[in-house]
């Protein structure tokens, strides 16, 4: 690959649009052969669906299963999702050889326009590749499925929404960021996480918070540089490259990871989104989920006790920052308990849940934090590790 542009893109950039390159022909390159041949051209893909994703209990997450699809050209029921897959996977190969950097949202308006035909009556028909960006982003995750690559793998590039903070170096195209030196602020994670080269990292644990605005007081109370914690936020449901950001500190450095989220159905889901993976994508579990993940809190039983477990807030303090669980909170726990065995079969996520709906309260991460910042980061947290009361 070259071009007059190639010299201002580091040599981590082009060898994945190289790998990625090659990839793409070599899996698409049989189609082009039977097209040729005269041969009804057709894709073989795994089912991306709900019952196609299971739990495995010994890796302790989310995969696809064995199932799998036949896309043909001539099948009628197939032909628009065959045409999509081909559209997408020559716009991506195209971005990758000409050193483009995309977005999903460029891929979206690059393959969006109408194809005028004529039916078998002769009739002149319209009809558009895809109509809305939702469409095209479930034929990026079929090329991902087909190629075994991943959209961060072909360069496609995605909204940075995690942070990091904490006493490590890292090495981002040609570029040293220490990620201990950046006064208040922190290290936005790119979209593009394993081309990120860890250089050294000095650290006990990983601290995974759910809130940007808790991230930002624990950061500015030194809460990572008093127990050597790489703190990391995903501000709210994680994205992938904040998942893989965490999976790779716990692979590579032995790290314990440490999730808050609030005490609530939603809260409980983001932190299973970092163990186990999620439903939707279960085919990227095997790099981005963390099956050792441990919750920390906000647990049920830190607001209301449980057996010799005394609880963090006083009665004042509970009925002051509790909030009550609307039956949309109470239906979603019932799911939990009732759909994901990674859960009900967990007797201390049981106790949690079984709290919650006995309660019918809910609890967000600043209800503790307004006990004090000080209370939070020097007491809540750190005892809290120290004992061992987490749930993984």
């Amino acid at each position: 690959m070259s071009g007059e542009h190639e010299h201002f893109i580091d040599k981590v950039d082009l060898e994945a649009r190289r790998r990625a390159a090659k990839v793409i022909y070599e899996k698409f390159a049989p189609v082009i052969k039977d097209v040729l041949a005269g041969r009804p051209p057709k894709l073989v893909i795994p089912k991306r669906t709900l019952a196609n994703t299971v739990f495995d209990p010994e890796r302790g997450i989310l995969v696809l299963g064995e199932e799998m699809l036949e896309r043909e050209f001539l099948d009628l029921g197939e032909s628009r999702r065959f045409m999509q897959t081909l559209l997408m996977a020559a716009i991506i190969y195209q971005s990758l050889i000409e050193n483009e950097y995309p977005t999903i949202r460029d891929l979206y308006y690059k393959g969006k326009h109408t194809i005028v035909y004529r039916d078998l009556r002769g009739r002149r028909q319209e009809e558009n590749t895809w109509d809305e960006q939702k469409e095209s982003d479930a034929v990026i995750q079929d090329v991902e499925v087909f190629t075994g690559l991943f959209r961060e793998d072909m360069l496609i590039l995605s909204k940075e929404k995690g942070k990091v903070v904490g006493n490590m170096r890292i090495r981002s195209g040609n570029d040293v960021i220490d990620l201990s030196k950046l006064g208040h602020g922190a290290y936005a994670i790119e979209s593009t996480a394993d081309l990120i080269e860890f250089i050294d990292v000095d650290a006990e644990f990983v601290l995974v918070v759910e809130k940007d605005a808790v991230f930002q007081q624990l950061h500015r109370a030194g809460f990572w540089r008093k127990y050597r914690a790489i703190l990391v936020t995903g501000s709210g449901q994680p994205d992938r490259a904040t998942r893989r950001f965490v999976r790779r500190l716990h692979d590579e450095y032995n790290l314990p990871v440490y999730v808050i989220t609030d005490s609530d159905p939603y809260g409980w889901y983001i932190y299973f989104v970092y163990k186990v993976g999620s439903i939707n994508l279960s085919y990227e579990s095997e790099r981005l989920a963390t099956p050792k993940a441990r919750f920390l809190g906000v647990q049920m039983s830190d607001v209301f006790g449980y057996g010799s477990k005394k609880p963090y807030l006083s009665d004042s303090e509970r009925k002051k920052f509790i909030i009550k669980a609307t039956d949309r909170d109470v239906k979603r726990a019932k799911e939990l308990l009732k759909n994901y065995p990674w859960i009900y079969k967990n007797p201390l996520w049981k106790r949690e849940i079984e709290i919650f709906l006995k309660k019918k309260a809910k609890l967000e991460i600043e209800a503790i934090a307004s006990k004090g910042i000080k209370f939070f980061a020097f007491k809540y947290i750190p005892e809290k590790i120290e004992t061992g009361d987490w749930i993984q």
